[in-house]
């Protein structure tokens, strides 16, 4: 009964959070702007919403090619078909309860490919890491290109610099001092993160020992290349928007990814993220939000739309 009741909670708590972040985004503006809001909205460029969807489904083809270069070396080549199908009814699992979307990849795979459940959601839980390294590479980049805008976005907030470069300080040091203690203690506890930490670095090393890793690091890149590419066509799609260059949408992309993962799909924090974002050089409120409802619309309506389609098709292919 208590499990029951936790997975409710992880699945009502993000979606209870969106609700309110969309009810506190809409009455925080005012009546004027609701209506220059929803007006961009409705008249926003479609040829270039279109071709964010296209650079979001290819970055989902190209994610499909590139599980088979995981897949490959355990024995097993899956139907790059199969592997789209299932990729994109992950993604929409997601919008409904996080993170259950790796689980049913790992079982699709088992079912319509024979893939053993372990090492399917081994090669998802790779897939996995790599994408926070590259997303640590992104924050990294933005950081570089934007460094004075963000730094003074921080202490417009009220953060003291050096206070934020002496906790990142401690915090490495406190990060490395327990590498160290893992990897000297022999308890129990101790043993089991060493391993997993272990099992991590050799999921991601294996990709250099592959048939296919050029092919692999080509695909990751070209992944990302999309989702940055998703962002950046919208902004000729808004009025007000079509002056922001690459690095100022690269902090737009980094707040909208870390929106993403804290509710389900990024519903209600997604549009605010990107509008404090483009806030910082010098959009408006009204564009803004309609750049980040755009976005968001567009790419949740491609996922629920292909993501169910994929689970009526998927069955329908595999019949044998």
């Amino acid at each position: 009964m208590n499990i029951n009741i936790k997975k409710t909670l992880k699945t009502i708590l993000p979606i209870s959070l969106g609700v309110f972040l969309v009810w506190y985004s809409y009455n925080s503006t005012s009546i004027e702007d609701r209506k220059q809001i929803l007006y961009y909205i409705k008249e926003a460029n479609l040829f270039w919403v279109s071709v964010s969807i296209l650079f979001g489904i290819l970055s989902h083809f190209s994610r499909a090619i590139r599980w088979n270069y995981l897949i490959e070396p355990l024995g097993y080549k899956p139907k790059i078909s199969n592997n789209l199908l299932i990729v994109l009814m992950a993604y929409f699992a997601n919008l409904g309860v996080p993170r259950t979307g790796e689980f049913l990849r790992a079982t699709a795979l088992t079912t319509y490919e024979d893939v053993p459940f372990e090492k399917g959601f081994g090669t998802i839980v790779t897939e996995r890491v790599i994408d926070v390294l590259m997303l640590l590479l992104f924050v990294t980049t933005t950081l570089f290109l934007q460094t004075d805008v963000i730094l003074g976005f921080i202490q417009e907030k009220g953060f003291n610099i050096n206070s934020i470069f002496l906790l990142i300080g401690l915090g490495t040091v406190g990060l490395l001092f327990f590498i160290f203690f893992i990897k000297k203690s022999t308890n129990a506890f101790a043993v089991k993160i060493k391993n997993f930490i272990s099992g991590l670095l050799d999921g991601v090393l294996s990709i250099f020992k592959m048939k296919n890793k050029w092919a692999f690091v080509l695909h990751t890149l070209f992944i990302w290349f999309c989702y940055v590419a998703m962002l950046w066509v919208i902004k000729y799609a808004v009025p007000g928007t079509e002056s922001l260059t690459i690095s100022q949408l690269m902090v737009a992309f980094v707040a909208g990814t870390f929106a993403m993962a804290a509710t389900n799909g990024g519903i209600g924090i997604y549009p605010i993220a990107i509008s404090q974002a483009l806030a910082l050089y010098g959009i408006n409120e009204v564009s803004g939000n309609a750049f980040g409802w755009v976005m968001w619309i567009s790419q949740t309506a491609m996922i629920v739309v292909f993501g169910a389609i994929s689970f009526l098709v998927l069955p329908l292919l595999n019949r044998k």
